[in-house]
């Protein structure tokens, strides 16, 4: 059968299954402007530089357009030239001319779209305002200036995430993208995934740096500063420095570090093998006992912020495991000051990770001991990166070096943690070699870029039924199928970012480089001589040595607790303008929040305008962490109305009033 085609600037392109023109004339190898469009999210055709010019129906958004057989289309008519170059010159009238200081400046589309259409003047009135730095995240910084309202943060937040951390507010001219309630980002439901930052085009979202610091701890002679690296790492800063996706660099990195200035070089999968060893133990303990299953990895920071918020009855399913960077950091800081001849303050871990979740990970406080913190900075895989180019080192002639031991041995178990389904193999291997000695299975169900993956696995006589999830918007979908009943496992992992840490927010952005990078991992894996972390031979010795029952669950496990969405006591929403005769308060707490009260409160509102009592009601909101099952909870001028519906608030209103 004759394939059926389009015809795109003259060339006739066959019709395969793409989704929209944009994704035709990619395959014809025209790469049309875009600041709006990402494949894995919603199509929103806000920014209109895509618009091509299709015979008969005249300018059309190619990202939003389905391709059709016989279709005519041309993408660089002059007129269509025209339209985008003032578009451009429209958002750069708009937008904070900082280039040069703009941690997005290189990498920035605003820029490089400009520089592709051979814009060189601007010819309207400068009109951005003076937004001030919302520096109130561990995570992630936010620009106001440099938004370009083209959505894409707020789509991949609620699409992907389900979160809802940012959105659109006012309208026209004072039109912008922000968290709730004029808050920073820091106060908020944020889990700090960064996947915000993965998908903004300029630099109104970026990673929050710690380069300055790193430097400055190593040009401190008082102190010894160590780092590690995390696995997905490894197969990503190449992008920087014109290697494929996937190429390991590793060595490239490790000496680069060393000239760089830093006293010892480790491996985060050090930690990711006590990560699979105590998570294994653990899970195998819970199967044996039939208690809390399923048992959920607890592996992501960003995952874990997001248990604690929307899900605080299932917290005592979540592994109380550390994460492989916080069990790397506490055996470093317990180890290390002793064989160095130094205190635990002269001792600085730094991380190197693909994550900015991590960098809030670092900052919670049950990851501190006196006050000081376990890991002291994280940096980006983008950071580091801007570190070696800081330092003038030319990275593709770099030997190759090894890490420091023990912290620097590894198993190929560890080293699949970067990827989704690398978790849940990982301690299955560990499993198979407990339940079965001597077994030796890679378990290769679970791996791929799906966003939920089952797997009924039989190891002897045990069969177990596994979920691997990334992306939080399946988590709680896979959640929701727990809670009903409609499904049931004994593992479940979960990752925020989707595809794994490969593809963290502080990774390099680069189209259909997934795949890539976990498949480098995976290959890692197989290139080392040990696989299942038990195997580990420091990791035994330190176990012999250093590591009773009650120093291992000391240094390598944790707790987790009920979390605030909003971080604030209390928030008016409403307020009266008259004489007050009615007061109000709402919880919108977790619990109140997933009874309801979102919905509770809409109703009222609808009920105090209608009713004409918009100028004498005062509407509070409170945000408690209790974890409780009243919900929701309305108080009505200090009468507190618990499973509180329309109905009961709206007799009580009434009552108040007097007008029954």
């Amino acid at each position: 059968m004759r394939a059926q085609t389009a015809s795109i600037d003259k060339m006739l392109v066959p019709i395969e299954g793409e989704k929209n023109l944009l994704e035709l004339c990619r395959k014809a190898g025209i790469e049309l402007p875009t600041f709006c469009y990402h494949s894995e999210i919603s199509v929103y055709g806000a920014c209109r530089m895509c618009m091509v010019e299709l015979e008969g129906r005249g300018i059309v958004p190619a990202c939003s357009t389905k391709p059709e057989a016989g279709m005519v289309v041309r993408t660089n008519t002059g007129e269509i030239r025209s339209m985008r170059k003032m578009i451009i010159e429209l958002m750069l009238a708009n937008h904070a001319q900082s280039c040069f200081t703009c941690k997005k400046s290189g990498d920035c589309r605003l820029q490089s779209i400009a520089k592709q259409l051979g814009v060189d003047t601007i010819r309207f009135k400068k009109t951005n305002r003076d937004e001030p730095l919302d520096l109130s995240s561990k995570a992630i910084v936010r620009d106001p200036g440099k938004c370009i309202l083209c959505g894409d943060c707020v789509r991949v937040c609620s699409e992907i995430q389900s979160v809802g951390a940012l959105d659109f507010a006012y309208r026209g001219a004072k039109a912008q993208v922000g968290p709730c309630y004029s808050k920073g980002i820091g106060e908020i439901e944020c889990v700090g995934c960064g996947q915000c930052v993965k998908v903004c085009p300029v630099g109104a979202l970026t990673p929050k740096y710690q380069v300055a610091e790193v430097w400055n701890a190593i040009h401190d002679s008082s102190k010894k500063v160590v780092v590690q690296v995390a696995p997905a790492v490894r197969v990503a800063l190449g992008e920087y420095f014109g290697k494929e996706p996937g190429s390991l660099s590793m060595g490239r990195i490790i000496t680069a570090l060393r000239r760089m200035g830093f006293d010892r070089v480790y491996d985060t999968c050090f930690g990711a093998d006590f990560t699979v060893i105590e998570e294994g133990k653990e899970f195998l303990k819970r199967r044996e006992s039939g208690k809390n299953l399923p048992l959920f990895t607890s592996c992501c920071p960003a995952w874990v912020k997001f248990a604690e918020q929307y899900f605080p009855d299932f917290l005592g399913n979540l592994s109380s495991c550390r994460s492989p960077q916080q069990m790397f950091a506490s055996l470093c800081k317990e180890q290390l000051p002793a064989e160095l001849g130094i205190t635990r303050e002269e001792l600085v871990v730094v991380s190197v990770m693909p994550c900015t979740a991590k960098k809030f990970e670092a900052s919670r406080e049950e990851f501190q001991k006196n006050g000081i913190p376990d890991v002291d900075y994280v940096v980006t895989t983008q950071e580091l990166a801007l570190m070696i180019k800081e330092s003038g080192i030319d990275f593709n002639k770099l030997e190759l070096g090894s890490f420091d031991m023990p912290f620097g041995f590894s198993t190929g178990a560890s080293v699949i943690f970067g990827s989704s389904g690398g978790v849940s193999e990982a301690v299955l291997r560990f499993a198979a070699e407990t339940l079965e000695k001597g077994s030796s299975q890679e378990f290769r169900q679970l791996r791929g870029l799906n966003g939920i993956k089952t797997a009924e696995i039989t190891i002897g006589k045990e069969t177990l039924s596994m979920v691997a999830v990334s992306g939080l918007a399946n988590a709680r979908k896979v959640i929701d199928q727990i809670r009903s009943g409609e499904a049931s496992y004994d593992l479940v992992e979960v990752m925020a970012c989707s595809g794994g840490c490969v593809n963290g927010g502080g990774q390099p952005v680069c189209a259909d480089s997934l795949d890539k990078r976990a498949k480098g991992l995976y290959d890692s894996d197989k290139m080392l001589q040990f696989h299942v972390s038990s195997e580990n031979p420091y990791l035994q010795q330190i176990y012999a040595e250093r590591l009773d029952d009650h120093k291992s669950h000391e240094l390598l496990h944790t707790k987790y607790k009920n979390r605030k969405r909003i971080d604030q006591e209390e928030l008016i929403l409403a307020e009266s303008s008259g004489e007050r005769v009615l007061t109000l308060e709402i919880c919108f707490g977790t619990s109140c929040f997933v009874r309801g009260a979102q919905q509770l409160y809409q109703d009222l509102m609808e009920y105090i305008r209608s009713s004409g009592l918009e100028d004498k009601t005062q509407f509070k909101a409170s945000f408690c962490g209790q974890q409780c099952k009243k919900g929701p909870v309305l108080s009505v001028n200090g009468k507190s109305i618990e499973k509180c519906t329309r109905e009961l608030a709206i007799s009580e209103i009434e009552k108040a009033l007097n007008l029954v």
